[in-house]
């Protein structure tokens, strides 16, 4: 069986079949190689074995086509070369993945496999849960380390992430913010126009955004924006090994890398929150004044009435917490990286989805506790 310098010689022996492959298993033989595979049948009683010892070239198509006829007749692979070692070792892997996969993809319905699933994805979310907690308390840790030593604290680094994550996300806030109070207002006004009610559009722009969508809104933003920059910035620093190298120079990573984030975002976050509140009441005012001839003074004294002290407050005092959350996760996830490109990918996007889920738990909890104290 010979094609292009490839062939297969076989022989039958006491011990079984042995195929002695030699020459050169590329691309170019392949379909001659193929339709020879396919023509082996079923191994015989004694066992099959590859003898690779007379390959003078292979390439992936060769190697995928030897180990799925290897696959096929339960046989083992002898004499291989040295220098094809390593790229069947690792088109052996990929072959042992896909069938899996096609599996996955085709089998039936089946209730145990299901709940078994289902199972160890609750598993593995309380013990990301409980991973997430000691690092809280980690956090906790240096953080009172650092008010016992404020020398420690990296101004250089903390002034850094104020610009990078408070003045650099100014003009995204304010651009969402500008365009939330646009919707607000207009579709307030539409729904309101029903009951002849148009000027209580005010009322319901001011209570939503400084109460409840400002703050929720700007945090969503900064952790799609700044929560996942940390598990990026931080998880490329281990795939490099330098925050092992920080720690065999006796650095501590959670007081180099991570307590400037955290504060950083811990001052920006109620900031950026404020910045965006105003500009929100800005779009929205404007909207009323081209959509229902609502002038300026109008609009603000229609606010002052509509809103109590504790309105703005009761926005903004939920923004630490936020912050907080969404520092501590993407550097978590950031410190979680493991020694690969698709790692980094995979945690960033972890990040985000866990840092937007426990800051709508977070204002679900603030929503309850209000309405709790009647605020």
């Amino acid at each position: 069986m010979a094609d292009g310098g490839a062939f297969l010689e076989k022989q039958t022996g006491d011990g079984g079949m042995v195929l002695a492959a030699h020459g050169n298993w590329r691309v170019e033989s392949a379909t001659a190689l193929d339709r020879a595979l396919a023509e082996l049948g079923t191994a015989p009683g004694g066992g099959v074995r590859f003898d690779l010892g007379g390959i003078e070239g292979l390439d992936t198509v060769g190697a995928f086509l030897l180990l799925r006829a290897a696959n096929a007749l339960d046989a083992t692979l002898e004499n291989v070369p040295p220098g094809f070692a390593t790229l069947l070792h690792h088109v052996e892997k990929a072959v042992a993945k896909e069938p899996a996969r096609a599996r996955r993809r085709h089998r039936h319905f089946n209730i145990a496999e299901w709940l078994d699933h289902f199972g160890a994805q609750v598993f593995r979310i309380g013990d990301n849960a409980l991973e997430l907690l000691s690092f809280f308390g980690l956090v906790l840790v240096t953080a009172g380390r650092l008010a016992r030593h404020p020398s420690h604290i990296r101004p250089v680094a903390l002034m850094a992430q104020l610009q990078r994550n408070g003045w650099a996300a100014m003009p995204i806030v304010g651009m969402l913010a500008f365009l939330i109070g646009v919707v607000i207002a207009y579709q307030g006004a539409d729904q309101l126009a029903q009951f002849g009610a148009q000027i209580l559009t005010v009322n319901l722009l001011g209570v939503s955004i400084l109460r409840e969508l400002g703050c929720l809104i700007t945090a969503i933003i900064v952790a799609g924006r700044s929560g996942s920059a940390f598990t990026a910035e931080i998880g490329a620093m281990r795939v490099n090994e330098e925050v092992d190298a920080m720690q065999v120079l006796g650095l501590d990573p959670i007081e180099v890398l991570v307590m400037p984030r955290l504060l950083g975002l811990l001052i920006s976050l109620p900031l950026l929150t404020f910045f965006a509140n105003f500009v929100a009441m800005v779009g929205g005012g404007v909207m009323c004044w081209v959509a229902l001839d609502i002038t300026p003074p109008v609009f603000l004294e229609q606010l002052k009435g509509a809103l109590n002290p504790l309105t703005f407050w009761l926005g903004v005092i939920k923004a630490p917490f936020f912050a907080f959350v969404i520092a501590m996760v993407g550097c978590h996830a950031g410190l979680e990286v493991e020694r690969s490109a698709e790692s980094v990918g995979h945690y960033t996007t972890a990040s985000v989805v866990r840092s937007i889920f426990l800051v709508l738990l977070i204002d679900a909890a603030f929503s309850i506790l209000f309405a709790a104290l009647h605020v």
